[in-house]
């Protein structure tokens, strides 16, 4: 094929020795195809270079193919595979992937808004665990939607998601089992539902292991390094000290990290730090960072599945969907400091 010229559906067809038909089913519905016809149809896209333009697509059918992914921060590194695991699925669906990027700011929420209003857009995947925009009139007429990452507050749509109540419970009981019995919770939240819900796991476990109320140290925090920089300044401050910092994300640990580091204390001979997330710098801070892992990928491919649902029949089989978390035990936990109780 020319290099100045893209591939067609015709060519594929035609490489392959089949009707475009064949190959529109062999792209869109590939149960149905013969595995040796899709097997001669992958072969000729590969040969080819042909993509599928969900947006011309869209154009011939007189309906949109595209489906918004709104996010506040597309820096945030959760983002990125979960973005793999949507594009992914609603690329063998012939869906394409719009990302609107809000910033956090509200006139860009009511921006896109307006477009999803506009009909440029089939469906919704939210990011920002509030239904975008509050102009009630509009809000009233998005399209199919499902909420991934962060928990819808205030719209009652379908969410896809890790269990953090789990995974939380899964951090605490290690740090537990190590022997730790003054455990900092630190990124509390008023207004994050996956926060709560983590929170929920942190107050289980210490239940379980007859921790009164009394003896628990909670700090609120908005996920960011600095703010776990903030919550060990505080304690300091407080002459009120963990043993052990159980964060709500991994930004936070590697934040108190920091924090412990600046003051000239050893992670973990002197504090246990544990995080939730395995982002990708979890594994090069020093020392390795202990974490939950979200399987972002699959968490992804799970929401388009279900939006794509919500788009042929109108209505999910389920309205929550809570993949298994992961503990990932690497070198920022260890028993507590003998010396521990003259802090």
């Amino acid at each position: 094929m020319s290099n100045s010229t893209p591939a067609t559906i015709e060519d594929v067809a035609r490489i392959a020795e089949v009707s475009i038909a064949t190959v529109s089913r062999a792209i869109h519905m590939p149960e149905k195809v013969a595995n040796s016809t899709r097997l001669k149809v992958n072969q000729a896209i590969a040969i080819t270079g042909y993509t599928t333009n969900a947006m011309a697509r869209s154009l011939r059918l007189g309906r949109s193919n595209m489906i918004l992914v709104v996010a506040p921060d597309i820096g945030d590194p959760n983002f990125s595979n979960i973005l793999v695991g949507l594009e992914n699925e609603a690329r063998a669906h012939g869906y394409g992937i719009l990302i609107g990027h809000t910033q956090n700011d509200a006139q860009r929420g009511l921006e896109y808004l307006k477009f999803l209003n506009s009909n440029q857009a089939a469906g919704l995947i939210l990011f920002t665990g509030i239904l975008p925009f509050g102009h009630q009139t509009m809000t009233a007429r998005l399209p199919p939607s499902v909420g991934v990452f962060e928990p819808v507050f205030n719209g009652g749509i379908p969410y896809v998601g890790v269990d953090d109540t789990e995974g939380a419970r899964k951090a605490v009981d290690l740090l537990l089992a190590e022997g730790h019995r003054k455990i900092a919770f630190i990124g509390d939240s008023r207004t994050r539902l996956a926060y709560t819900r983590r929170r929920m796991g942190y107050d289980a476990g210490l239940d379980a292991a007859g921790i009164p109320p009394d003896n628990r140290i909670v700090l609120e925090g908005d996920g960011t390094i600095e703010s776990g920089r903030h919550a060990v300044e505080q304690l300091f401050m407080r002459d009120t000290l963990p043993t052990a910092f159980m964060c709500v994300n991994d930004q936070t640990a590697i934040g108190v990290m920091v924090g412990l580091g600046a003051r000239g204390y050893d992670i973990p001979r002197d504090f246990s730090v544990t995080g939730f997330d395995d982002v990708p710098q979890a594994v090069f801070i020093s020392p390795p960072l202990t974490t939950i892992r979200q399987p972002r990928t699959a968490i992804g491919k799970q929401a388009m599945a279900l939006l794509l649902e919500l788009l042929s029949d109108g209505r999910p089989t389920e309205t929550e969907i809570l993949l298994r978390p992961d503990l990932v035990v690497r070198n920022s936990v260890s028993a507590p400091s003998r010396n521990w109780s003259k802090r």
